[in-house]
């Protein structure tokens, strides 16, 4: 059994730059960390490595290629993941216009959310976020030639899930720690601000992107 390691090298640098890359679950991920958590960090990233590896699993098989092809269900899934997008863009932006006094008041009396919950927004995040459809076509296309095997296409998913949770879960980790923490407090309002443009962008991107 022989593999192209150059090839499976490619795919892998690419995943790692359209997954690392700052984007929408990264930067919630970062503000979760900073703002809630280690624990509850790692729960969101959880839900986005499910969702990345759920559409990688689709591109693999072929699935993922044919919901693209249908305009209407990328519109629906453009539709659902730009307003999402778009209320988190709204909390962030709320959270940047509000004092430190007042931030740390309306924290207190916040219940928290559920692990299980937040688990489920990072789910949701990335079921509906059609780059990552479209970058998981693009990443097995490149690693699956005309003699792709069935341990190719496993190992390639492999190699995805495990950069997945070193790189979704490595930012809930390193955000999470006490001088990312004091940096969040101390910049609390600029960095909430940017997580709004960010989310935004990201949201209107979706919301008005020709097909």
């Amino acid at each position: 059994m022989s593999f192209d390691l150059h090839l499976l090298l490619l795919v892998f640098v690419t995943y790692i730059i359209g997954a690392a890359s700052p984007g929408p679950s990264n930067m919630r991920i970062m503000s979760v960390a900073m703002h809630q958590g280690r624990r509850p960090a790692l729960m969101l990233a959880a839900g986005v490595i499910s969702g990345s590896f759920f559409w990688g699993t689709m591109a693999a098989t072929g699935v993922s290629a044919v919901i693209v092809q249908y305009a209407e269900a990328l519109f629906v899934l453009k539709v659902i993941g730009g307003a999402y997008l778009l209320f988190l863009a709204s909390k962030a932006c709320r959270s940047a216009l509000t004092s430190n006094e007042r931030f740390a008041s309306e924290l207190s009396a916040v219940p928290k959310v559920s692990e299980w919950k937040l688990y489920r927004r990072g789910l949701l995040m990335h079921l509906t976020n059609p780059k990552a459809i479209l970058s998981w076509i693009a990443t097995m296309t490149l690693g699956l030639g005309p003699g792709a095997t069935t341990s190719t296409v496993a190992i390639i998913l492999a190699g995805c899930a495990v950069l997945s949770v070193t790189i979704f879960g490595g930012y809930a980790v390193v955000f999470s720690t006490v001088p990312m923490v004091r940096a969040y407090q101390k910049a609390r309002r600029w960095i909430e601000g940017t997580l709004a443009a960010v989310f935004a962008g990201a949201g209107l991107k979706l919301l008005f992107a020709r097909p």
